[in-house]
C-alpha cells in the first residue's frame, strides 16, 4: 500500500531534513517542516490571542494552509546540520524564537489536516506522535550515533569548536525530549513509535531517501 503522509522525526544532526526533502521530490510529495510552518503562520498573519477560540482556530488553520504553497524549491541536501547551530526542539532552524502554545496547537492541527489532505512529508514538530494510528502514514525516525552527529555534521562542517558542537546536540536533544514529553506526554521515546528507525552513520542522504522512497511506495 502507498503511503498518503511520511513522517521524519529527526536529531539534531541525523539528516533527517535532507532526507525529508529527497523523499518528497523523489514521490512528488509537498515537503514541510517547521520552517515551513512558521513563515506559513507568519504569512497567514496569525494573532495568538485568537487561537483560544475554537471557530478563530479554523479560520487561523485555513489561512495557514492556504499560505503553504503546493511545492518547494529544492536545494541539493548534504546529512551536516544547518549552519545556525540552533536546536532542533524548542527553536527551529529558521526561527527567531519559540512558537507560543497557542501557535503550537496551530502547527498540530495544521499536520493533522494535512494527513487527511495526503501526499505530504512532513519533517516538523514530533508530527510522528500527532499522527499516531493514523492510517497511511509512514512514521519515521532519522538518527545518528553522537560522535557522528558532534564532528562529522556539527564540527566539521562549520569549523565549530567540538566542545561547542556536543554542547548543542545535547542541548537539541533535552529540548526534543521535554518537547514529547510536554505536548504528547511521551516519556520515552521508543523505536515503537516508528516504522522505521534509521541510523544514518554510514547511509548517504540519497541512501536513505532511497530506502524511504521504496517503503512509501510499498515496494
Amino acid at each position: 500500500m502507498r503511503m498518503r503522509v511520511v513522517c521524519i522525526s529527526r536529531t539534531l544532526g541525523g539528516g533527517g531534513q535532507a532526507i525529508g526533502k529527497l523523499v518528497a521530490e523523489g514521490l512528488g510529495y509537498r515537503y514541510v517542516d517547521e520552517a515551513v510552518l512558521a513563515l506559513a503562520s507568519h504569512k497567514a498573519q496569525i494573532n495568538p490571542g485568537l487561537v483560544a477560540d475554537a471557530e478563530h482556530r479554523r479560520s487561523l488553520l485555513d489561512r495557514v494552509l492556504g499560505a503553504m504553497t503546493s511545492s518547494t524549491a529544492f536545494e541539493r541536501p548534504t546529512l551536516e546540520a544547518p549552519a545556525s547551530g540552533m536546536a532542533y526542539y524548542g527553536r527551529g532552524e529558521s526561527m527567531a524564537a519559540p512558537p507560543v502554545p497557542a501557535l503550537r496547537a496551530v502547527i498540530r492541527e495544521t499536520i493533522a489536516e494535512l494527513a487527511v489532505q495526503g501526499e505530504a512529508v512532513i519533517v516538523a514538530h514530533a508530527a510522528s506522535m500527532a499522527l499516531a494510528g493514523v492510517e497511511g502514514v509512514l512514521r519515521v525516525l532519522v538518527t545518528a550515533s553522537e560522535p557522528t552527529r558532534v564532528q562529522r555534521r556539527l564540527a566539521g562542517r562549520h569549523a565549530a569548536d567540538e566542545r561547542e558542537a556536543a554542547k548543542a546536540v545535547k542541548q537539541s536533544d533535552r529540548e526534543r525530549s521535554n518537547y514529547l514529553r510536554d505536548f504528547y506526554g511521551v516519556t520515552e521515546e521508543r523505536p515503537t513509535h516508528y516504522d522505521l528507525v534509521m541510523n544514518t552513520d554510514t547511509l548517504s542522504a540519497e541512501q536513505a531517501a532511497g530506502i524511504l522512497i521504496a517503503a512509501a511506495e510499498g515496494r
